[in-house]
């Protein structure tokens, strides 16, 4: 008797499992089916393209990058200008009265004051040096933007008919493999200074 049991469990679990099986292995045949008539359906409809621009190259010969690399050098050569300038001031100062200590006609009084002289005119230094740094950063955040934002803008109109799905820079280093059918820098050269020289007049 318990050994009719077990065999009729036996046999109601494997047909059991054999609807079971039956049943979702028909439901999962239907879904990946579906799924795959989406995707064929969306992929004929449109292509999914990358194109790709040199972002050094535009660095290069964009001329808003290159005014800008100009004007970023000069500004550090007044920056540079005037620290030396203020740096020698303090250095004749402090020489003066060290001179004048070594010849013995520097008073008490007077090294005091030299002290204090020289002391101010180093927190005034690098204030300055402070301020200096704080306007040549806020200078290169402003021009990095403006650039940028030029880019983004070319890079919208320039892709108004939707042929590419992306469009992204190449920074050296960052992709292996490009094909440079959908290298795009050349319009970007030129499209970006055709704008600016319009826009510079």
């Amino acid at each position: 008797m318990k050994n009719g049991l077990i065999i009729w469990n036996v046999i109601l679990s494997l047909v059991a499992g054999y609807f079971l099986f039956t049943q979702f292995g028909s439901k999962k045949k239907k879904a990946s089916s579906s799924v795959q008539t989406t995707v064929n359906d969306t992929s004929s409809n449109t292509q999914f393209r990358i194109a790709y621009f040199e972002m050094d190259s535009v660095a290069t010969n964009f001329k808003l990058a290159k005014e800008f690399k100009a004007e970023v050098m000069n500004k550090e050569e007044q920056i540079n200008a005037e620290m030396d300038d203020l740096g020698k001031k303090l250095q004749q100062r402090y020489t003066y009265y060290q001179n004048k200590a070594q010849a013995g006609s520097l008073s008490q009084a007077e090294s005091e004051t030299a002290s204090l002289e020289l002391k101010k005119m180093k927190e005034d230094m690098d204030n300055r040096k402070q301020q200096l740094d704080q306007d040549y950063s806020d200078f290169i955040l402003r021009g990095q933007n403006d650039i940028k934002n030029k880019i983004k803008g070319f890079i919208k109109e320039y892709n108004k008919a939707r042929v590419y799905t992306y469009i992204v820079s190449d920074d050296p280093g960052l992709f292996y493999y490009q094909d440079t059918v959908y290298n795009i820098t050349p319009d970007v050269i030129r499209g970006l200074n055709e704008l600016y020289k319009s826009r510079k007049k």
